[in-house]
Formats: structure tokens, sequence, C-alpha cells
């Protein structure tokens, strides 16, 4: 994995010449393990230019049209600027690149109930949104990767946990379960919340997909209910509630909802362990694993109905 290094403005400038835009300045972000963001202000406006470290052209071209099908069937989330000519990408340095509008606001480590109520909505909206033909069918880190793990860690004790829990987790999937459009990796550091704390803005599509919509919503609880050791029941409750207000959940997905929880947390106990004990290998975070795994086991552990309890 090579990430692009700081740009000189020299370089800037050359990149922003497709669209025809004069910077003020720029800013490299913090953030995104995947891509290297600057912050572009102009006289009137600002903007976000993120380069793709880690995804080909085709893969970036697919993101932007989602993004820009997304603005189309007015979902709100990061808007893609176009070339003058009407591209959704350029490249540099045969990089793929792609600018955005910037939106105000921050990411905030503590999502409020008022506020999950809101998103719980704006996810229910991007589900009635019909699934485009581009988008994959399955989720990037899902089940049927798990036994990737055999390969690098066959004897460990996460592969027989991964096994076990895949397992409860097979068992409680029901091909009746309605598919839709979908996030499929909604936590905290993908949500931008606007400056009066009311409104937020879902961002970072590169894991959408064509799935359970089930799976979307247990991956929200993981991602913004939870205070990394259990899950927060009024703030779960608030987002299904929003959620609710929109579409009306069947009786097969309120009975799926737990495992499918236990799902998004094993899901992405499974990405971490692999990304961070073997792909990019970091000593410093190889057990950042652990509390997805942990939330797993707790989810796991609660009542079937915990979610939806009189």
């Amino acid at each position: 994995m090579t990430h692009t290094k700081v740009i000189t403005d020299v370089d800037m400038e050359r990149i922003l010449v497709p669209y025809g835009i004069k910077m003020m300045s720029n800013k490299m972000l913090s953030g995104g393990s995947a891509n290297t963001n600057y912050l572009i202000p102009t006289e009137d406006n600002a903007f976000v230019l993120t380069i793709c470290d880690e995804k080909s052209i085709e893969e970036t071209e697919k993101l932007a049209s989602l993004l820009e099908y997304l603005k189309q069937h007015k979902f709100s989330t990061s808007e893609l600027i176009q070339t003058t000519t009407g591209a959704l990408t350029t490249t540099w340095n045969t990089k793929p690149v792609m600018l955005k509008g910037f939106i105000e606001g921050d990411i905030a480590k503590d999502i409020s109930e008022d506020l999950l109520l809101y998103l719980g909505k704006e996810l229910a909206q991007l589900h009635q949104i019909k699934a485009p033909d581009f988008i994959p069918r399955e989720i990037a880190f899902g089940l049927q990767h798990f036994d990737e793990v055999k390969s690098y860690a066959p004897d460990s004790s996460f592969y027989k946990w991964l096994k076990a829990t895949q397992h409860y987790i097979e068992n409680h999937i029901n091909t009746d379960l309605p598919k839709a459009l979908i996030h499929s990796d909604i936590f905290n550091s993908n949500i931008i919340v606007a400056k009066d704390g009311k409104q937020a803005t879902i961002m970072d599509f590169e894991e959408a997909c064509y799935y359970y919509r089930v799976f979307d919503i247990g991956m929200m609880i993981i991602g913004t209910c939870s205070d990394k050791t259990t899950i927060n029941l009024d703030k779960a409750a608030s987002l299904l509630k929003g959620y609710q207000q929109e579409i009306q959940l069947l009786e097969i997905e309120k009975q799926a909802l737990k495992a499918f929880t236990v799902y998004a947390a094993t899901a992405t106990a499974y990405w971490r362990h692999q990304n961070f004990n073997h792909v990019n290998f970091n000593p410093e975070m190889k057990n950042h694993y652990l509390e997805m795994k942990n939330l797993a086991d707790y989810v796991m552990n609660l009542p079937d109905n915990f979610l939806f309890e009189d």
C-alpha cells in the first residue's frame, strides 16, 4: 500500500486544471486508510480532493457513478464535482482522483438519540433507492471470505471463533429477507454532523452493495450505538424508530436483526484481523479486531428480541 505523499502547490494546481478551479491553498486531511484527502478552499467554495491510493481506475469510476446516481435520486451525501468536460474522475501519477464538495460539520465520537432518529430515516431513504446494476451483489468482507483466515492463521483461536459464529449467523439467514442498496459500513467516522447537531450526512460509499437491508441496520447499530464494549439500547431504539418511520420492518427482519448485528460485528472483526495481521501487518493494530469480536459476543448473549421488547 503506497500512500500519496504531500503534494506541492504546483502539482495541486495541475491536478485542478481539468476542473477549472483556482485554489487559495491546500491542506492534507487526517483519516482515510485507502485514500489521501486534501481540503481545497477557493474564493467562493471549498472542496475535498481525493486521491485513491488503493482503488483501480475502474473501481473509482464505479464509486463516482454511484455518488452521481445518489445525487440524481436526491440522497444527501458527498457531491461529486465534474471536470469542465463532464468527467467524473481524473488521474494523477496513474492514481484515480475525485473532487467533491466540502461538507460543513464534524465527525462526532458520540451521536445523540435525536440524531440517530434522523439518521435512521436517512438509512431507510437510502434503502428505498433502486440498486444500480453496477454495484456488487455481496458484502466485500462477508461470510464467503471468512475461510481466507485459514490461509494465514489456521490454528488460531480467532479462526475457531469465526467459524463457530459463522455457523450461528448462517442459521439465521432467510433468503426471503428483503435486499436493497446498502452502505454496509456506517460508523461514526463515516458521518458528518452539521454544526447545529440536528442533521447529519452519511458518506464514504466505498463498500456499498445490493444485500440484505437488515445487515445495514445491524452494522449501523454496531457503528453508531456502541461504547466499544456494549450496545446502548436506547440509541439503537432511536435508530430503529427513525428507520420505521420510513420503512416498516417485516417480522422476518425483526427475527433476523440480532443475528445480522452479530454478523456486522463479526465481519468487521474478520476484516480488521486480516488487514492488520496479514495484508498490511501493523503490530500496533494487530489486536484492533478484538473490540468487534467482543461486541459480537455481547450481542450474541442478549435476548433474541432485545431490539423489539415491548
